[in-house]
């Protein structure tokens, strides 16, 4: 590994599953002492276990409801009371609603996604930014998803909180230069939690999900995923700041067709 967050602090929201779970590994591997969160203690602090005694890095897992603010403050300073500051906020935790069409979305469905993914976000960089204007600088990786960048079907709700992540990262890069705060963003496709799942369980959904991706696999939350996030947590990015970066595999060139095969039916109100 190449320890390129050596005594760095760095949280991990949503750091115990699919794309969060490799993250975390990979950001330990190369140093970083870690607050992993989500909303089941168990599994984080399982994770957090795992990588102390596989990895040999410092590692904690608390239980963090992302879209509960005072939830989101106290994360935050848990990280700081523990190693005494924080350099790297990873915004990985997300939620999307039922898949229904974007004229059965509800205001509380919409709400429910833009309280995880956009104002979990918001309140951890607002949280964090004392901490990092006292180490004189920090990192914060958002992520944005090539749902955003297509308009999926089915994904409303999802696609506007993933499209503002888009606009938060540049207004924080924008003004928080100042502070040699670098902010920026990744719409990574790889093996998360859902895209796992459905290769369990649709079958031929791996090779039909990867045959117009230009490098024809899908990516890997640990060996592909998170060696972006950690060269944009780190030093060797310190002239990079307001970037979305695509970690697809190429996918977002040719793009990909999500329009329902059971369209009739969702018109109908079915999920």
């Amino acid at each position: 590994m190449t320890r390129l967050l050596e005594g760095k602090v760095a949280i991990v929201t949503g750091g115990a599953k699919g794309l969060g779970y490799g993250i975390s590994r990979r950001l330990a591997k190369d140093g970083a002492k870690l607050l992993i969160t989500g909303r089941e203690g168990k599994a984080t602090e399982a994770v957090a276990k795992q990588i102390r005694d596989e990895i040999g890095a410092e590692a904690i897992g608390i239980a963090t409801d992302v879209s509960v603010k005072a939830e989101v403050e106290a994360m935050i300073q848990r990280a700081v009371d523990e190693f005494g500051g924080l350099d790297i906020l990873v915004n990985n935790a997300s939620n999307m609603g039922p898949n229904v069409l974007m004229e059965h979305k509800t205001d509380e469905m919409i709400q429910n996604t833009l309280n995880v993914a956009l104002f979990g976000s918001w309140w951890g960089m607002k949280a964090a930014l004392p901490h990092f204007k006292a180490r004189g600088g920090g990192s914060v990786i958002n992520f944005s998803s090539i749902d955003a960048q297509t308009g999926a079907w089915l994904h409303t709700d999802y696609n506007i909180a993933k499209m503002g992540l888009v606009g938060l990262t540049r207004s924080g890069a924008v003004e928080w230069g100042r502070f040699n705060i670098r902010v920026n963003c990744i719409a990574p496709t790889g093996l998360g939690q859902v895209f796992a799942q459905l290769v369990d369980e649709v079958p031929g959904f791996l090779e039909m999900a990867t045959r117009n991706c230009p490098l024809g696999r899908a990516g890997d939350p640990e060996l592909d995923i998170g060696p972006v996030v950690a060269f944009l947590a780190s030093d060797m990015s310190r002239f990079v700041t307001g970037e979305v970066i695509n970690v697809d595999g190429g996918q977002h060139l040719p793009g990909y067709v999500s329009i329902p095969h059971n369209l009739e039916e969702l018109e109908k109100g079915g999920v």
